[in-house]
């Protein structure tokens, strides 16, 4: 093949238009403390993320309070009159906490729809996480951004609400607090909620809404945010996924819809003690406040009812701030109109004598073969990986700190793979015949997903832009490199991004899917590829590159400071037994969890039958002996417990004898829950006077204050009494009943699941003698004249 001195300056064009791609979803630089006041700041903003996260601030703790306090009184400075909502709320999956929300509110001139600002302040437990990211970083937006719209004294029709809830990482029980007992609640038209899944990274836009999305869609393009990064692709991925925020409560449980606005990068860090003001990515945060300013502007001005729609817009953006929409009706006809304008083409092609049939068929072999082997080395590859780097399995979220290297290793891994099977199956003069397989395939995914996925309507775009390509070649016979690589840029930027995206949200274990959406691009830009000279001299480029990757990342695979090994242990007390374990949910042991659990590797016998829960189910791996400590065992009180005909009422309380965090409360299964109410609230789960539940888990109480937990509730007569609870203090590391020795700086606890903790596990005592009915007398309908038989029971 004659050698074409294109190849190299099509391909460094490509790398040209990738970097202004990825480079333009998010704000460069940084705002100064020297911006006008009236303008976010950066740096202002850091100032306040470095005082919320100097420590851990879960509920419970005193640090949480001294944030709560924190933030009234940097509102009461910036001018702003605030209140405190205080109160129990039991949510649907049965986790209770008193929360504690802090609210200011800034006064329209109209008496409209509010508009509310929203982020929570605690941080996650268990992992000694300070929630500098999540979310510190949404609080420190909202304050610096009020600050700047207040100096600005910016006129606005709507109130705005300000709302820093709590509770948010454990149940968003804080924002449900706020949306079924404040008054507030009602005058809410629309929600911006600032979030975060990691701590570096363009800033992702997805939208909650119950109907249609076009108000939300249409509104938010008129507001012109400089930045804007979201499709509706992302958001028909996030409603599949078990990641809901505290606007999820809002829109399900009040019918509020609004925007959320959250960056996912750097995962490993998230919840974890790297979550720090270290570790945020500055112009991260930059990107959420050029989100806040334009559309707390424009949103505090507008009827927020106009937001209300019950159709849907497909919507994606591009470079430099383009945000395109158009409604969903408008996919399929597109799909068929891309169908009918490529047959057409095909048969002026052949009329040509340009397009032949038979080449177009043999077009599939490397494209399909691409696909295949793409995918396949890249979903054994990952598996075989995880063997040679067993510790990979020691970070839950999925997403290792040499992870990035790994995308770029098979992604490169997978265009060497294209190379090669386009080297032996194609030439360049039948380039555009074999351009017609990747098309029509394109079609045909994109008629699929019409149907399955609406939301993805937007990949007919740079489809097209290819078949117009393919067009503009059957009319005039020929085409050239600059035209190829212009209309490529459709195709770069509206699939490349999610081939980095999808494993960084979704984890590695979704490699593969990155492989084949290459393999997809790669045969969008076939008629520049395809014209490249000498294809194996490409192919063992991409393959060095592939290499190289993978040795960088496995000189990477260690653990060091700052991209620490996650471990746990915990202290379990068997007080019915009187026998005391270590216990940990690590699959790869390290020194200091073998200083406890012992070099024999002893599976957890036992302890995985009342499960503790947690965000990926997680189970104890391993246990070992450990010596009985005389740790303070709670107070269980029968306050009630009677029987009117064929019913038994009985209310328990459980007080605390020690600083503890979380009770968690398992019934059998057979018993059945009637009228159930822990301090003094009922689960939103409860459909009528029926406790539903899955399993053995009743409840899962976080204690703020030492406040014992009072459950009241009604079973069957007939029902035999069968309840445990586990009591929890996150105290091992300081309890001076242990000595435990500290971490190692390249370790850290294991987030997600309840970690460094001493645990007490106990029957919920019942009466040893058979509870006698109770003689009652109906008195008009309902009130019951009780005689109590119980003076005489005796409890264990």
């Amino acid at each position: 093949m004659k050698k074409n001195p294109t190849s190299i300056l099509a391909f460094l064009g490509v790398l040209g238009i990738l970097a202004i791609i990825f480079a333009s979803m998010m704000p460069q630089y940084i705002s100064k403390d020297e911006e006008a006041l009236a303008e976010f700041s950066t740096e202002r903003a850091l100032n306040q993320v470095q005082i919320i996260a100097q420590k851990p601030h879960f509920v419970g703790s005193t640090n949480h309070e001294l944030v709560a306090n924190y933030l009234k009184l940097e509102l009461n400075r910036i001018g702003l009159e605030t209140s405190v909502q205080e109160g129990f709320t039991l949510n649907d999956k049965g986790l209770l906490v008193k929360s504690k929300n802090i609210l200011a509110r800034i006064k329209g001139t109209s008496n409209s729809k509010a508009l509310l600002l929203l982020s929570h302040y605690d941080s996650a437990p268990h992992s000694f996480s300070k929630g500098a990211s999540d979310d510190a970083s949404g609080v420190a937006t909202i304050l610096e951004g009020v600050r700047a719209f207040l100096y600005a004294n910016e006129k606005h029709k709507n109130d705005i609400i300000i709302l820093f809830s709590d509770a948010e990482e454990l149940g968003l029980n804080g924002a449900a607090l706020f949306v079924n007992q404040h008054p507030w609640a009602k005058d809410v038209g629309l929600v911006l909620n600032f979030e975060a899944r990691g701590s570096s990274g363009p800033s992702y836009m997805l939208m909650e809404t119950n109907k249609g999305n076009e108000g939300l869609v249409k509104e938010f393009s008129n507001a012109k945010t400089k930045y804007p990064v979201s499709n509706s692709l992302m958001y028909s991925i996030y409603k599949m996924l078990p990641n809901d925020t505290d606007l999820t409560v809002f829109r399900e449980q009040g019918n509020i819809q609004g925007f959320n606005f959250a960056f996912i990068d750097a995962h490993y860090n998230y919840h974890t003690q790297q979550d720090d003001i270290q570790h945020l990515n500055k112009t991260t945060l930059t990107h959420q406040g050029s989100y806040l300013m334009p559309l707390l502007k424009y949103f505090s001005n507008i009827d927020l009812n106009s937001t209300h729609t019950t159709q849907d817009n497909v919507y994606f953006t591009v470079p430099f701030g383009f945000f395109i929409n158009y409604p969903f009706s408008w996919v399929f006809p597109m799909s068929v109109i891309a169908l009918g304008l490529l047959i057409f083409f095909i048969f002026v092609g052949k009329v040509k004598h340009l397009i032949s049939f038979r080449e177009i068929f043999k077009g599939f072999v490397p494209l399909l073969g691409s696909i295949i082997i793409a995918g396949l080395v890249t979903f054994l590859g990952w598996k075989i990986i995880l063997q040679i780097y067993p510790q990979y399995s020691d970070l839950l979220n999925g997403f290792t700190y040499n992870g990035h290297a790994y995308i770029g290793a098979f992604v490169a891994l997978s265009i060497a793979i294209c190379f090669a099977f386009y080297h032996h199956f194609s030439e360049e003069k039948i380039t555009m015949n074999h351009f017609v397989s990747p098309l029509l395939l394109w079609i045909i995914i994109n008629i699929i997903l019409a149907n399955q996925l609406t939301g993805a309507g937007f990949l007919i775009i740079p489809v097209y832009f290819g078949i117009l390509l393919l067009g503009i070649f059957v009319f005039t016979h020929h085409y050239s490199a600059g035209l190829n690589l212009l209309f490529s840029i459709p195709a770069l930027a509206i699939v490349a991004p999610f081939i980095i995206m999808f494993p960084i949200g979704l984890g590695l274990k979704i490699l593969y899917g990155s492989a084949v959406l290459t393999v997809l691009l790669f045969g969008l830009l076939l008629p520049l590829f395809g014209s490249f000279a000498r294809k194996g001299v490409w192919t063992m480029l991409f393959f060095i590159i592939s290499i190289s990757f993978f040795v960088y990342a496995g000189y990477h695979s260690d653990y060091e400071p700052g991209k620490a090994k996650s471990n746990s242990l915990l202290y379990v007390y068997n007080a019915d037994t009187n026998s005391a374990v270590w216990t940990t949910y690590d699959t790869n042991l390290d020194d200091w969890t073998k200083s406890y659990l012992g070099n024999m590797n002893q599976k957890a016998v036992g302890l995985n039958n009342l499960l503790i829960a947690s965000k990926y189910n997680s189970t104890f791996t391993y246990s070992a002996i450990a010596p009985k400590i005389e740790v303070p065992k709670p107070t269980i009180s029968f306050v009630r417990d009677s029987v009117i005909g064929s019913k038994r009422y009985l209310k328990i309380k459980i007080t605390p004898n020690r600083k503890v965090n979380r009770y968690d409360i398992y019934a059998n299964p057979k018993m059945t829950f009637y009228n159930f109410k822990a301090n003094g609230v009922s689960t939103s789960g409860q459909k009528g006077n029926l406790l539903e539940r899955q399993d053995s888990k009743i409840l899962c109480y976080y204690v703020v204050g030492n406040e014992p937990l009072v459950m009241e509730f009604i079973i069957n007569k007939s029902s035999v009494f069968d309840m445990d609870l586990i009591e929890s203090s996150f105290d091992l590391m300081t309890n001076p009943l242990f000595n435990i020795k500290p971490r190692s700086n390249w370790m850290m606890p294991t987030p997600f699941v309840l970690n460094d903790a001493v645990l007490i596990q106990q029957k919920i005592k019942r009466y040893s003698a058979p509870i006698k009915p109770l003689q009652t007398v109906p008195v008009q309908d309902s009130i019951i004249v009780v005689k109590d038989s119980l003076k005489a029971i005796k409890p264990e």
